[in-house]
């Protein structure tokens, strides 16, 4: 039981594309004893042994007035406790499949890879085998780390089925509560390639608005600029190359909310190209001849998903300290879209 005048406020929510982890944030009630701060968080945080709770804090995750603590800490009263740890392991048997995985850097904490589209990050809603968490659990299965009730093997952040691009793998638990921290403080660098429909009216710029779920079709997310519902999100944009009706731009994150650069540049006006859940896969732009739409139209078939791929990845080594930073090329459906736009609006323009 919480006592009364315990303020605590927990911060999960569903995971989200930067949050695979908990967060929590707890002051120390006035009448409290000394205790060990791994006991006194095990006793206030459902589903969380004291072994996550160590790990946490083994991972410098357990702040105390805003500084690292162990886990023999003793609480005093009005001390104010951060925690983030990953998520609990769910009562979800995960069966190994050796799925091809593109590894881009590997060492003893983490690995890196280049996620092809179309691949599930992990399972659910009717996809519970041919997931990426499956392959890693063939790749893992001989890593302390790896449990078979575990749904996300490593994990401290995702990206969407069709997205292509890189992802960072933890291997142990000090990583992966260190690479979660960094998530959760914004400090890694993710940018990301998109083709738009329309070339934004400024070639570079800030779109700012808290995003949630769609109150009309919970399956789709949109951006709620009082901030009244949803999160804060931050996306810098920058428009890279004018294709005429199709704009290729950069995009920066800050936040790393569920769909976050779709529902942004919907926002701004400019789906992405052939993204069915916000309007992409229709013609927004261009003429009305019946060549156009068969041109636009075999695009659709060279990139048959949102063209959307997480091509820059920096974070911190988890041991090292060292910054690491990788980049990936677009893949070859990405490349072919890009191409027939370019050869297009050539052809126009002689």
């Amino acid at each position: 039981m919480l006592d009364e005048n315990l303020d605590i406020s927990n911060e999960q929510n569903e995971p989200e594309e930067g949050e695979m982890y908990e967060h929590y944030k707890l002051v120390v009630d006035p009448g409290q004893m000394m205790l060990r701060v791994d006991k006194y968080l095990v006793n206030r945080i459902d589903n969380a042994s004291r072994s996550r709770i160590q790990a946490a804090a083994d991972a410098g995750n357990i702040l105390v007035n805003q500084k690292p603590v162990k886990s023999n800490y003793k609480v005093k009263p009005g001390d104010e406790i951060a925690i983030v740890m990953d998520y609990p392991r769910r009562e979800l048997k995960i069966i190994p499949e050796d799925i091809p995985l593109n590894i881009v850097y590997e060492d003893d904490q983490l690995l890196v890879i280049n996620k092809q589209p179309g691949l599930v990050v992990h399972p659910g809603h009717g996809n519970y085998t041919g997931t990426l968490v499956n392959g890693l659990a063939h790749y893992f299965k001989n890593l302390p780390l790896f449990n078979s009730s575990d749904p996300r093997p490593g994990l401290v952040h995702r990206i969407d089925k069709n997205t292509s691009g890189l992802m960072v793998i933890a291997k142990t638990e000090l990583a992966k509560n260190k690479l979660s921290m960094q998530f959760f403080e914004k400090t890694t660098k993710r940018e990301y390639v998109a083709l738009v429909w329309g070339v934004p009216k400024e070639p570079e710029g800030t779109i700012e608005g808290h995003i949630g779920r769609s109150q009309k079709d919970r399956q789709v997310f949109t951006v709620y600029p009082e901030g009244e519902h949803g999160k804060p999100a931050v996306t810098h944009y920058k428009l890279i190359e004018d294709l005429g009706y199709m704009g290729l731009v950069t995009c920066r994150l800050e936040t790393g909310r569920t769909h976050q650069i779709r529902v942004h540049m919907k926002y701004l006006g400019h789906p992405l190209f052939n993204d069915g859940n916000y309007g992409g896969d229709q013609i927004l732009r261009g003429t009305t001849f019946s060549k156009y739409k068969q041109f636009v139209n075999n695009c659709f078939k060279v990139l048959p998903r949102q063209a959307l791929h997480a091509k820059t990845l920096g974070f911190v080594h988890p041991v090292s300290g060292k910054e690491m930073l990788f980049n990936s090329e677009l893949p070859e459906d990405f490349k072919g879209a890009v191409e027939k736009w370019r050869d297009y609006i050539s052809n126009r323009n002689q």
